[in-house]
């Protein structure tokens, strides 16, 4: 006797979406791309009307909560890219690979900001924090291979920690979610009913959550409402939004974003992290995760690049701002005037990064994010570091245009 395959694997085989692939300014030509791997049932006539009636009913609660965001470009399934994507699909692969069988270990609280190595919870929760970006890495080996044993590790791990967790709304301890965003995102159409609604509504928290809360402070904002707290707090916000194809959210996560642009970074492009933290650090953590917000943004065709504050300020003219420190024509001490005391702590404890000069190449990461939405960034992006990180690369595997 064959094995009974369950009504919603028989009908998977046989679902297909549309993917637009999307280049700086430029969109391409819709594409069929197959969403589980397998053959489905060969039927005609009648037999053929009966599946898909069954089909329909198996499949209507799946497309309810669909992931929209499409933050990758589908890795290693679009022709054009598979050159480019295979060796990091098979680095990732294999860094993934020895942690299949690995149980997720969520916890209730994380716990870094403000705190230093062995401190509190901090070890606990950079141990934890491993289970998100493990999620985000087997989803994209998923979507590359279609092998369903990193799809099985996801959902096990996305339900574990959106059953678990609870949001404590501090985005400095909570910007690794955006692995998990990213995980969801990438397998959404394809989870268990169970996994996919506890995923979706523990997202949904964390960022309505969080859109309260900023749009409960005075204006103008200030204090960690206008620095790099903010910019987590507004990428968390964009990438949760774009996910759930939430319209309101959506509007929020853009009008957001255009009122930080404005509070932090100045017509010239300087930051306010710059001037508290006197350290081109806090310049490229301010700017990573709106650099990330705008990479969600850009899937739906939208340019927050070049958006304009009220004052005139651009994340473009931020970035700008960083380049000629980035490519060594100018140099900074780090840490010397900062107004914050515990970054002369961390100094005394002697963690790296925190007295003397400034290395450019702590900046990669950032321009290879940058390069993903405008090619202007590539030759600074590739003069700091040859490739961007594993998942990156696996993600968005050519800089745009």
């Amino acid at each position: 006797m064959g094995r009974k395959v369950p009504a919603a694997m028989a009908c998977l085989p046989n679902v297909q979406r549309t993917a637009t692939r999307t280049r700086g300014s430029e969109r391409t030509a819709p594409r069929r791309m197959r969403v589980w791997a397998g053959t489905g049932p060969r039927l005609g006539g009648a037999s053929l009307a009966a599946w898909l009636i069954a089909c329909a009913g198996v499949l209507a609660p799946l497309s309810a909560a669909r992931a929209a965001m499409n933050f990758c470009a589908a890795p290693a399934m679009q022709t054009s890219e598979r050159t480019s994507a295979a060796p990091p699909v098979q680095a990732l692969m294999k860094s993934v690979a020895a942690r299949l069988g690995d149980q997720p270990r969520p916890l209730a609280r994380l716990h870094t900001e403000g705190t230093l190595p062995h401190e509190g919870i901090y070890d606990q929760s950079v141990e934890a924090e491993q289970d998100l970006e493990l999620m985000r890495d087997a989803a994209l080996i998923w979507r590359a291979t279609g092998d369903e044993r990193y799809l099985r590790l996801v959902d096990r791990f996305l339900l574990a920690w959106s059953t678990t967790y609870q949001p404590s709304f501090n985005p400095i301890d909570e910007t690794h979610f955006d692995s998990m965003i990213l995980a969801y995102d990438l397998t959404a159409s394809a989870l268990p009913v169970k996994t996919r609604n506890a995923t979706a509504a523990f997202i949904a928290t964390l960022a309505n959550g969080y859109v309260e809360r900023v749009d409960a402070q005075p204006r103008p904002l200030s204090g960690t409402y206008r620095n790099n707290w903010e910019s987590h707090r507004v990428k968390l916000i964009a990438m949760a939004a774009f996910t759930l194809d939430d319209r309101k959210l959506i509007n929020a996560a853009q009008r957001l974003f255009i009122e930080q642009v404005g509070a932090n970074i100045a017509p010239d492009g300087a930051t306010v992290d710059f001037a508290e933290r006197d350290a081109l650090h806090y310049v490229a953590y301010d700017l990573e995760p709106l650099v990330e917000a705008a990479l969600a943004a850009r899937r739906h065709n939208r340019n927050w690049l070049t958006l304009r504050a009220q004052n005139g300020a651009t994340l473009a003219q931020a970035l700008d701002w960083l380049v000629p420190y980035a490519l060594g024509a100018k140099t900074h001490e780090e840490f010397v005037h900062s107004s914050v005391p515990f970054d002369a702590k961390r100094r005394e404890a002697g963690l790296p990064g925190y007295s003397g000069a400034w290395d450019p190449k702590n900046s990669a990461h950032l321009f290879h994010l940058a390069a993903r939405l405008s090619g202007r960034y590539a030759n600074v992006a590739q003069r700091l570091a040859a490739t961007p990180s594993a998942w990156l690369l696996v993600c968005l595997p050519l800089p745009a245009r």
